[in-house]
């Protein structure tokens, strides 16, 4: 709303990450953020364990230096404590914080809603989750009940899920039940805590969450690893530090419009795909935002073309209309169902960038189309139709996914768009403008 604070962001940054996220921060102009609204937080690192003895690894680069990784994404309580930035978004006003994993773009998509859930039912902590299908190796949120009758609703790992299971519940381990699905929904690790309990609860911790060792052995001795590994802690572990009377739950959003994580290579992904899981790569991620565009669209009364399945380099992608609704356009559902008015018409070889505050009555779009309007234009689309040559997607050749002089960001994704044309509605100046052809 109009003269409201900007709401605050913070970034836990590491020794190999820090420098590069400054650097984007500025070439790019803190993306409109204003000053002081980005804190970020560097995390240290840890010494690497070489042996089931807990021999200290030694750098192989510098044999007089200790080899170092980070700790795991559970230092983000213990610097926000630290840092005293918890304690002063309590005092500036702030009610709720929200963790999110930079792997998984579509949670904006579900997180609007889910913090009303939390505050509807006043919940200390709201993990957002998912269905999730047995032997996914994602984390199941299970209700444990400790030895002196306390309870708490927690992350369970998928490495140690199986034999909690078999062990507590049920002899045939992690399996579906009649729904298809685990009775155990899938951790996102996309939190959501009320703030004075967050910062009570780091107060009375300093935000040291449980560590644990997660070593990949060499051999059957179970003394030797593969390569050193490190004391870890995550996020999700807070839980186990909060008070019993901590009002802890969980919300389910469907993983087909809020949850494709982007967290696998190619290869990598293509084994998964080829195991009937979901490859979690870059393409799968790219599209699921644009489907989830259409999918608003259509909610909206527009006819979006259907999507075709195309393999990219072994990986089957869910290929459509790329619709990009633009954070400035779609600020929430709400905000884009209120834009999208008209008979609006899309057909699935298309493409559309809808950018800032316009509001579209009559659209009839194959093929290319961007419309931009700059902060204080106000643009009204009367009536536009739009037939171009658009773009098309092609897969990258073996070599060129092997060439290094290659952009990074096309053989992540396997495939470069070819772009043949489009049409651009841009406003750089402030005002009303309507658009009618």
């Amino acid at each position: 709303p109009e003269g409201a604070p900007p709401i605050p962001l913070v970034l836990m940054t590491s020794d190999d990450t820090d420098a590069p996220t400054r650097a984007l921060l500025a070439d790019h102009g803190h993306f409109g953020m204003v000053a002081g609204q980005i804190t970020l937080l560097k995390q240290e690192k840890v010494p690497c364990l070489k042996d089931g003895d807990a021999g200290l690894a030694l750098d192989p680069a510098d044999r007089f230096r200790l080899l170092t990784k980070p700790h795991g994404h559970g230092d983000v309580h213990a610097l926000l404590h630290s840092s005293g930035v918890a304690a002063r978004l309590l005092a500036m006003g702030t009610t709720h914080l929200i963790f999110i994993q930079d792997t998984n773009a579509q949670v904006f998509g579900g997180v609007v809603a889910s913090l009303g859930v939390s505050v509807k039912h006043g919940l200390d902590l709201n993990t957002l989750s998912v269905p999730r299908k047995a032997g996914d190796a994602s984390g199941a949120l299970m209700r444990l009940t400790k030895p002196d009758g306390r309870e708490v609703l927690v992350n369970v790992e998928y490495n140690q899920l199986d034999a909690l299971i078999r062990a507590s519940l049920d002899p045939r381990g992690d399996c579906n039940d009649e729904t298809g699905h685990s009775p155990f929904p899938g951790n996102t690790n996309q939190l959501i805590f009320a703030l004075p309990t967050y910062v009570k609860t780091l107060e009375e911790s300093a935000g040291a969450v449980p560590e644990f060792v997660n070593p990949k052995y060499a051999d059957a001795s179970r003394t030797s690893f593969k390569s050193p590994t490190r004391l870890e802690c995550m996020m999700q572990d807070l839980p186990w530090l909060m008070p019993q009377t901590a009002k802890i739950s969980f919300t389910t959003l469907d993983a087909e419009l809020f949850y494709s994580p982007v967290k696998n290579s190619l290869a990598d992904g293509a084994k998964k795909a080829t195991a009937g899981q979901n490859a979690c790569s870059a393409a799968t991620g790219e599209h699921a935002l644009y489907r989830f565009n259409a999918n608003l669209m259509r909610l909206a009364g527009a006819k979006v073309g259907a999507a075709e399945i195309r393999p990219f380099c072994g990986i089957p992608v869910e290929v459509g209309p790329e619709i990009v609704l633009t954070p400035a356009f779609r600020p929430s559902v709400g905000a884009a169902m209120s834009r999208l008015q008209g008979p609006i018409t899309i057909s699935a070889r298309s493409s559309l960038v809808l950018d800032g505050d316009v509001t579209v009555h009559a659209l009839d779009l194959d093929g290319a189309l961007v419309v931009r309007a700059t902060p204080g234009a106000k643009v009204t689309i009367r009536s536009l139709r739009v037939a171009n040559a658009g773009s098309d997607l092609e897969e990258l050749t073996k070599s060129e996914l092997a060439d290094c002089g290659v952009e990074e960001v096309l053989r992540l994704r396997g495939y470069r768009r070819v772009s043949r044309a489009v049409k651009e509605v841009v406003f750089t100046e402030p005002g009303e403008f309507t658009v009618e052809e």
